[in-house]
């Protein structure tokens, strides 16, 4: 490996060029062979402690964000929330059109998920969230989904590691 390569991290140099531990590396993971199924679903569903958190900070900023513009809304078009005038305005042009439609379909096949992998990891609290995606956001819901989800990825790994 060269001085240059070391720096960035890349491996540019001739071939054959690295480091032992690259090699080891590298010699492991041919010994191996492929991942196999299995180990491929233990690696995707290893929980992650930091991620929860980052999950639960998106959906304050979730709850927020969109409240701040439905307050906005209230206060330029009356002193209450009118969904029939919320909904044309949503539509009121092709910009407003495609981000609404978009909004429907990805949140509908989210919350498609959201059930379904509630029910697969015995995730409590899914009314919550099903309930605040129409009261409070979707961007608030999906991301509180995924923090619940976290949380009970952890709890299943330390009863699988507890109890083997």
């Amino acid at each position: 490996m060269t001085p240059a390569s070391k720096e960035n991290g890349s491996n540019q140099g001739r071939p054959g060029d690295s480091t032992p531990s690259e090699a080891q590396d590298s010699a492991a993971s041919k010994a191996s062979g492929p991942m196999s199924d299995a180990e491929a679903m233990r690696s995707a569903a290893t929980p992650s402690f930091w991620l929860q958190w980052v999950y639960l900070a998106l959906a304050v900023a979730g709850a927020i964000f969109p409240w701040l513009a439905n307050a906005e809304f209230i206060r330029d078009y009356g002193q209450t929330f009118d969904l029939t005038q919320f909904i044309e305005l949503a539509n009121a042009n092709s910009a407003a059109r495609s981000l609404s439609r978009d909004l429907l379909i990805g949140a509908t096949a989210i919350t498609i998920w959201i059930i379904t992998e509630a029910r697969r990891l015995k995730v409590r609290g899914l009314w919550i969230v099903l309930l605040s995606s129409v009261t409070i956001a979707f961007a608030f819901a999906a991301p509180f989904f995924l923090f619940l989800r976290e949380r009970r990825l952890i709890e299943i790994s330390r009863d699988r590691s507890t109890n083997p």
